[in-house]
């Protein structure tokens, strides 16, 4: 696997990411945030392209806040000239979603499942990039993957962008700490880690040995293979794992 990128080159898969005028709405947002001395990073889409460089579209821009904030910015987007997005009902106890030109931006200050809601540390711990300009302060990766793993619809999942991030930043993450949060919900992450652990063997000998048994799960036996190729082949996934397969 090639090393793992940081917030340099994120900021660079962002600024890509993001065409001029649609950045220019986000930033303008954003920029009134951080005057107002609102905490606040920025998850979704665009914090998985950051944290794994594995770029995928996405039609909008995810806000977190703490609930406090919460009616202040609402009312801070109504100024700036964002309207209410109304064409997809969405529960507005744990959300807010706003446009303008076409662009949405949707605030979040609780779990979309209620099983926490957004406090500091996921407003603190993340990555700070420069994004043409702009300071931007990403979801740390052990919220981002928690805030993803009860995302399993029938129209929607998002356990591939944990395998992307797991692969990408795994060996690095404060797995106490996402361990710690997940409590009983441990063995459903052990669900998308067996997984990585299948496409790739030899990266997962190099998670730390202490958080296979707390996902119910054995140790893995060590492989010289980073990938096994073959098996990605067979769920044609290749785009799942940033950087390059090794």
């Amino acid at each position: 696997m090639k090393a793992s990128h940081g917030p340099e080159n994120a900021s660079e898969i962002m600024a890509g990411l993001i065409p001029p005028e649609q950045w220019m709405v986000y930033a303008l947002f954003i920029n009134e945030m951080a005057t107002s001395g609102i905490p606040f990073a920025v998850g979704g889409g665009l914090a998985v392209s950051a944290y794994s460089a594995c770029v995928r579209n996405t039609k909008d821009m995810d806000i977190y806040l703490l609930e406090k904030d919460s009616r202040q910015v609402i009312e801070m987007s109504r100024q700036l000239g964002f309207e209410e997005y109304t064409e997809v009902p969405y529960d507005r106890t744990w959300s807010y979603r706003c446009t303008r030109g076409g662009y949405i931006i949707d605030l979040l200050w609780y779990m979309l499942n209620g099983r926490s809601s957004i406090d500091e540390t996921w407003l603190t711990l993340g990555w700070e990039l420069l994004v043409r300009e702009v300071p931007v302060k990403l979801l740390p990766v052990e919220e981002l993957i928690w805030s993803k793993l009860y995302i399993l619809r029938h129209d929607r999942a998002d356990w591939p962008d944990i395998l992307s991030l797991l692969y990408a930043r795994g060996v690095e993450l404060d797995w106490d700490r996402l361990l710690t949060n997940l409590g009983a919900d441990r063995m459903v992450l052990g669900s998308v880690v067996n997984l990585l652990r299948w496409f790739c063997p030899g990266l997962a000998c190099r998670l730390p040995e202490s958080i296979w048994a707390p996902m119910g799960l054995l140790p893995p036996s060590c492989s010289t293979a980073e990938t096994d190729h073959d098996r990605v082949a067979l769920f044609n996934c290749e785009h799942l794992f940033g950087g390059g397969l090794s």
